[in-house]
């Protein structure tokens, strides 16, 4: 059983959160060729070890978060808000990106 700490409600159980994929993927813009969203949806590296991932808290805050959680062991290293005005606003020092 994985448990997440969201930064608003607490420890909670994994069950009321949905994954929402590799935090690490770049989207292309909106009007970019097909096969750029392509790669970008479909090709994705199988990582082992630690991955930074999007959970989304749908059964209780219902906010988006940057979790870092080790493949193999499910052990969850930080988790974060993933907007970085939210997350300053907690005094979560986050870099803004590009």
């Amino acid at each position: 059983m994985i448990r997440i700490a969201c930064p608003f409600c607490g420890e909670r159980d994994h069950s009321e959160f949905t994954y929402g994929g590799d935090a690490s993927v770049v989207y292309p813009p909106l009007d970019a060729p097909a096969e750029d969203w392509a790669e970008a949806v479909f090709l994705r590296e199988n990582i082992r070890g630690m991955q930074a991932e999007t959970w989304h808290h749908v059964s209780g805050c219902r906010l988006w978060l940057i979790v870092e959680r080790d493949t193999m062991t499910h052990e969850i290293r930080s988790v974060r808000p993933a907007h970085p005005g939210i997350a300053r606003a907690l005094g979560i020092n986050v870099e803004e990106e590009a």
